[in-house]
């Protein structure tokens, strides 16, 4: 049978239609991506988890059928499936109706976004060891290692993993459905803990475990946290649902609960309520100086727990346990960030969190300098240079330069919260411009006005090399200085120099003296030379003609 082209409207009006007989979705929540509609079951005998994606502009049904079908299923089964005799039909806006097993499956690397401190990755294709830095791909098989460092992983899905210190964890499978947008992800807690933040996920399609030595938890879109120890697993959910416990026996612990399973299991499932979350007392919503302090309402909590994360790239910047109910933040740099804030039961488990967003910026303020004066002179060619600071929670380093403009720096000190400092290497005898530069909150400067400095300098004594006697005359030869420019003689009939008879000032290394036979005299050297540079007299010779 011939087919013929049929107008679009009764297309979509049989899509609809089919849709409209589909029984209630069972899923959760959507996780849509770019043009792909809602995930739907129907209520049929044969119930199908199905994907339904829309035509994009340009898009054709054929197209769109090789991209997103498992090499296992032709164009042919979809429009079969769909009930259309002809895929040329369909255009911009049309949706298909897609069975999730016949979606291609692919492999779908995380991303490391943040890493504070010493993480490493072992590479499941080299079994190397590197260090693990932002931006860095994760495959399967991979493995991450947290010394004192901790890690925000990011999924194909947008799913976050933030790993803790002193942790391994292993990505057992990371696929992703296609174009659908959908992952199934599997992870391996081996020992540590990991604080996750998963994206919806829907029934028979994506899915999202880890698995730890004792236990496993089941994902359907949430925020939790677990820990694996050689003593077993524990669980704290604060967001959506997780399904936990044994393989094959798990069970449903909604937010606001906790669970954990021993090792040895024979006490079995033990779920519990969670503390509540504290309750914060207000902060500013901008803190324009640091340290500042949060606080909170007392309650019978031993002690919290205090995770700083940056707002937008997940990074965790501080955890700390405190008791009482105050805590100094500090040294953080200008930017956004979430500060969660939970109690902590005897057993050391964390409760349900308080969050706070904040958002820090300080600003910087010019240093008061102190010493040495504009246009002052220091002999020393490592000076140390002093000032005021002015603002709160700055560090700050001396710049010194040829040029008032600074347009050549020739050398700085140390970034440091510091008053004074000297410069990273030794200065050669001259004119120097020196100023201070403070930051506070990793990006707001402030510089001060430059002053200028003169380093004095020493020339090395001049050695006498050799005494050549001829007649009544005496030639005297010195060792040349690379640094001078001319050479001071004296000539004295004692050897303390006290009562100078000859001085001349000679460009050479070498005089001719004229001396009065039979009488004892002495000789010495200094180096000159133009600018800052002091100058020493060199050993005295003994000079005798006879």
């Amino acid at each position: 049978m011939t087919d013929t082209p049929a107008p679009k409207l009764p297309v979509l009006l049989l899509i609809l239609a089919l849709l409209a007989c589909a029984g209630p979705a069972s899923a959760d929540l959507s996780i849509t991506r770019g043009s792909a509609g809602q995930y739907t079951e129907t209520s049929s005998a044969s119930t199908v988890p199905e994907w339904i994606y829309t035509l994009h502009p340009g898009e054709s049904f054929s197209e769109v059928a090789n991209d997103l079908l498992a090499p296992n299923y032709h164009t042919r089964q979809l429009l079969q499936y769909n009930k259309i005799s002809n895929g040329a039909i369909l255009g911009e806006g049309d949706s298909i109706r897609i069975p999730l097993a016949w979606l291609k499956r692919q492999p779908q690397p995380a991303k490391a976004i943040s890493v504070s401190g010493s993480v490493q990755l072992i590479s499941a294709s080299t079994g190397r060891k590197i260090q693990l830095s932002e931006n860095t791909l994760i495959r399967v098989g991979d493995e991450i290692l947290s010394a004192s460092g901790t890690a925000t992983i990011e999924l194909a899905d947008g799913s976050e993993v933030r790993i803790s210190p002193n942790s391994r964890l292993i990505f057992n499978r990371l696929t992703q459905y296609g174009k659908a947008g959908m992952v199934d992800t599997r992870l391996r807690l081996n020992h540590g803990e990991v604080h996750t933040r998963v994206k919806p996920v829907m029934e028979g399609g994506a899915r999202f475990e880890i698995e730890t030595p004792s236990a496993v938890a089941a994902v359907r879109g949430t925020a939790f946290v677990l820990q694996a120890s050689p003593e077993g697993t524990r669980l704290q959910v604060t967001e959506g649902v997780v399904d936990f416990g044994a393989p094959g026996k798990t069970q449903r612990i909604p937010a606001g609960y906790g669970a954990s399973l021993s090792t040895n299991s024979h006490t079995g499932l033990q779920i519990r309520r969670l503390p509540p979350a504290p309750e914060i007392n207000p902060l500013p919503p901008t803190l324009t100086q640091l340290p500042s302090t949060m606080t909170w309402q007392e309650s019978l909590a031993p002690m919290y727990r205090v995770d700083i994360f940056e707002a937008d790239s997940g990074r965790w910047v501080e955890s700390r346990r405190v008791t009482g109910n105050s805590f100094d933040i500090g040294l953080l740099d200008n930017g956004s960030y979430e500060i969660q804030l939970a109690a902590l039961d005897s057993r050391g488990i964390a409760g349900m969190p308080g969050v706070v967003p904040v958002k820090v910026d300080l600003q910087a303020r010019a240093a008061s300098l102190v010493s040495p004066a504009d246009g002052g002179t220091v002999n020393d060619d490592m000076p140390e240079f002093r000032w005021q600071l002015n603002g709160d929670n700055e560090v700050a380093r001396v710049e010194i330069a040829e040029d008032k403009a600074f347009s050549n720096l020739i050398t700085t000190s140390e970034w440091a919260p510091e008053t004074s400092a000297l410069p990273s290497r030794p200065l050669s005898p001259g004119q120097y411009y020196w100023r201070v530069v403070t930051e506070a909150g990793g990006n707001s400067v402030a510089t001060t006005e430059p002053r200028k400095v003169v380093v004095n300098g020493s020339l090395p004594p001049v050695r006498i090399l050799s005494v050549n006697y001829i007649d009544s005359q005496v030639r005297v030869f010195w060792e040349k200085v690379d640094t001078a420019t001319d050479y001071r003689l004296q000539l004295s009939e004692e050897p303390g120099f006290n009562n100078i008879i000859k001085e001349a000032t000679l460009s050479d290394t070498t005089a001719a003296l004229r001396l009065i036979p039979g009488r004892r005299y002495f000789v010495r050297l200094k180096a000159l030379s133009d600018g800052p540079l002091q100058s020493r007299w060199g050993p005295g010779r003994e000079l005798y003609l006879e």
